[in-house]
């Protein structure tokens, strides 16, 4: 079957590329930095970057720590706090990358149940009595994979929580600027006193190719994690984070959001629009941002079946059982809206209907 829509992976639309104006902040990153980004580097990052980064999150430069991708930063921080066996909670469902990336440290991942505004306050506090972890993994905002954003009251309890386990909360926030109606809920770092871990990066913002993600922890973190990336790889690949910067200086970041925003928000509400019309017996978060959507299909219906019957109708779907850690994800399915238009998410939302329906 040709021109099948594939909603497997988090893409952004190729359309929002700022090709031009990355073409420019190349130019000007070799011109103004070359020596300095064709060269090896710490392996902190490109300190005007980092700079910007600290400033933007109100914290010392020495907290802020550059990497090729936000994974690769979990990961190195993963293997210079945790060992093999240490329990660690995560939402349920969650990004699958990071259940993955724990696993292969050795840990032991428990997850807990997401609802509406975040997950199940009561089912963590059993946890962290329970599993005793040392770190508790988060995505506070537009949560991939659900779309759940956590509510001002789950976040003090949250924090609160961890405090009293001492437990590191590690709070993952790419989607978090990219807010399409709706008002901000608090920033973690504002709700309580745990020992708390910023990351995200700039995939979703300007290009996942480049490959520039950050992370802030307190310095001892960011000590180890460089000293392990100095003998790991040496140093982060530099010319990306000389452009990002270049990007960020030139003022490009506000006007760009403004275009994601205006791009992105018509593809959700086509979303929700097109599950309200065609799939209403299932269920959903109705986000407010980010990058995307997850639905629980009705009881009795199987999403590996529906992901092989949605093949026929023309949708590729990832396996929902990817995001789950423990228990039963073989209702969910997500839907990933940002690089889907309007008119495409329609017609996938209509055969990912018509296989339920056939299955039902």
């Amino acid at each position: 079957m040709t021109n099948l829509i594939a909603l497997t992976r988090g893409v952004p639309a190729s359309e929002s590329f700022a090709i031009d104006a990355l073409i420019g902040c190349a130019e000007q990153a070799l011109k103004r930095y070359g020596t300095t980004i064709l060269q090896y580097h710490p392996p902190r990052g490109f300190m005007p970057l980092r700079e910007a980064i600290a400033s933007q999150e109100n914290v010392p430069v020495e907290q802020v720590m550059l990497g090729n991708g936000s994974i690769q930063l979990l990961d190195l921080l993963i293997r210079t706090t945790l060992h093999p066996g240490d329990a660690v909670l995560v939402e349920r469902p969650t990004y699958d990358r990071t259940i993955r990336t724990f696993r292969n440290a050795g840990c032991q991942v428990h997850g807990i149940a997401m609802e509406q505004d975040g997950p199940n306050l009561h089912e963590l506090e059993k946890a962290l009595k329970r599993h005793q972890p040392r770190m508790l993994y988060v995505i506070p905002d537009f949560q991939n994979p659900t779309g759940a954003t956590m509510s001002a009251i789950k976040r003090e309890a949250v924090m609160a929580l961890a405090a009293s386990y001492r437990t590191i909360v590690i709070a993952d926030l790419p989607y978090r600027p990219l807010r399409y109606w709706g008002e901000d809920e608090p920033s973690l770092d504002d709700c309580g006193d745990a020992t708390l871990i910023r990351m995200s990066s700039f995939s979703k913002l300007i290009s996942p190719g480049l490959r520039v993600g950050w992370m802030v922890a307190p310095e001892s973190f960011i000590d180890d994690m460089s000293t392990l990336a100095g003998s790991a790889y040496i140093c982060p690949s530099m010319v990306p984070e000389g452009m990002v910067f270049e990007f960020l200086r030139q003022g490009l970041m506000e006007p760009a959001l403004v275009e994601l925003k205006a791009l992105y928000g018509p593809r959700l509400r086509a979303c929700l629009e097109a599950l309200n019309r065609h799939l209403p017996e299932a269920q959903w978060v109705k986000p407010e941002g980010g990058f995307f959507l997850g639905v629980t299909l009705p009881e009795g219906v199987d999403a590996g079946d529906v992901q092989q019957r949605a093949r026929m109708e023309g949708v590729i779907l990832s396996d929902g059982e990817d995001f789950y850690p423990d228990g039963d994800g073989s209702r969910f399915v997500r839907i990933p809206f940002c690089g889907v238009n309007e008119r495409d998410m329609d017609t996938a939302i209509t055969g990912i209907a018509r296989a339920v329906r056939s299955l039902s």
